[in-house]
């Protein structure tokens, strides 16, 4: 039996910030994880990053910074895809979500706090990448930093999709791990962003357009000046990936729900 409790309008905002911090406090009681996933953009920058930093790959754009908008990229849907996603699966492998329901929370306030708290520790992940670039001699103007932040966050909106969709579609908390490295690994690579798609098979490189961390992939190389397509049709591409992927995690909550509650 649920419990349904009408909320003042004043108390919604102050329910989303108590919820939000508790999203937060449990990546910070679990810190291996959140550090792993915040420390493996920044590893694979120092291994292929670091040692071109100042090689031109086009006019006026050197490979350290393409490197870094491409794993600013990785930075953030590493983060919603693994730790948002995987971190529902295993809410759901705990009955919280149960508890959740038999407590006064909104169901919906409770899966915000989720997006909100992911959004968060993404934005840590893609600040700390760039920091660490910045710092190892990247160069870019400022302008150039805040649209490649802004960029990358708009970019988050698919992803956080997919992240959800993978938790509520992962029927355990063991196998969502592994659901997320079947789906997210193969697309991560076959976008461009951990490998150049010069360096891909041709059926790789016509397929990789169609995916939507190309499109994340190419609204940061746009930041940077090193994009092969328009910021527009990216920005386009973009949302609508993130109209279909948050449906389709629309989709598996409400199915999740009617196998538990109907």
């Amino acid at each position: 039996m649920s419990v349904k409790a009408e909320l003042r309008p004043v108390a919604i905002p102050r329910l989303l910030v108590v919820q939000t911090k508790a999203v937060l406090l449990g990546y910070w009681r679990i810190p291996l994880f959140a550090i792993f996933t915040i420390g493996l953009p920044v590893m694979f920058f120092a291994f292929f990053g670091l040692p071109r930093l100042h090689q031109e790959i086009l006019h006026h754009v050197s490979v350290g910074a393409y490197i870094l908008a491409s794993l600013g990229a990785y930075a953030v849907s590493n983060v919603l895809v693994y730790n948002v996603g995987i971190g529902q699966a295993q809410t759901r492998a705990r009955k919280l979500d149960l508890l959740q329901r038999a407590s006064p929370l909104p169901s919906w306030i409770a899966i915000a706090a989720t997006m909100v708290g992911g959004l968060v520790l993404a934005t840590i992940s893609l600040v700390v990448l760039l920091v660490v670039g910045a710092a190892a001699g990247v160069s870019l103007p400022l302008t150039h930093w805040l649209l490649l932040v802004l960029a990358l966050l708009y970019g988050a909106i698919p992803m956080l999709g997919l992240g959800l969709t993978i938790g509520y579609l992962g029927s355990s908390g063991n196998l969502a791990p592994a659901l997320a490295s079947l789906i997210y690994l193969p697309m991560a690579f076959a976008s461009g962003i951990l490998i150049p798609l010069s360096q891909l098979p041709s059926v790789v490189r016509a397929i990789a357009p169609y995916l939507p961390l190309y499109q994340v992939g190419q609204l940061g190389w746009n930041a940077v000046g090193a994009a092969n397509e328009s910021v527009l049709a990216a920005a386009l591409w973009t949302a609508v990936w993130g109209v279909v992927l948050g449906a389709l995690a629309v989709y598996a909550y409400r199915s999740d729900q009617r196998r538990k509650f109907a």
